[in-house]
């Protein structure tokens, strides 16, 4: 869940791309994982770090608890990964067989949730 001190900054065509959290004189990024990104900032520059930013991140593979996954759902309410062993993250499964194994965690993400080298 957002602080209500968090201010939304979407693109021109409405998607989110995180937050701008006021701190002291400037503004500190936040992903759409809820991953602080950033010092505090001047407005424009904060707003042009998400532009730059935008959410390409999201289909990077990540580790969790040693495991590879792919982030499968993001929102305030929570964040779903999909363990991704031998590329099976993109795989669907026909009905009646199980898929990836899906993992769900809070939002935002915990420490342990690291981007794959």
């Amino acid at each position: 869940m957002t602080g209500d001190d968090w201010i939304e900054h979407r693109r021109g065509d409405r998607e989110l791309l995180g937050w701008m959290l006021p701190q002291g004189d400037g503004f500190v990024v936040i992903d759409l994982l809820g991953r602080p990104r950033t010092e505090p900032l001047e407005w424009i520059a904060a707003e042009e770090f998400l532009e730059r930013l935008g959410i390409g991140y999201l289909a990077d593979r990540y580790v969790h608890d040693g495991r590879p996954v792919r982030i499968g759902e993001v929102s305030t309410a929570g964040i779903t990964v999909i363990v991704d062993d031998f590329g099976t993250a993109s795989a669907v499964a026909p009905p009646g067989v199980p898929g990836p194994e899906r993992i769900r965690l809070p939002f935002p993400v915990p420490a342990d949730l690291l981007m794959s080298a």
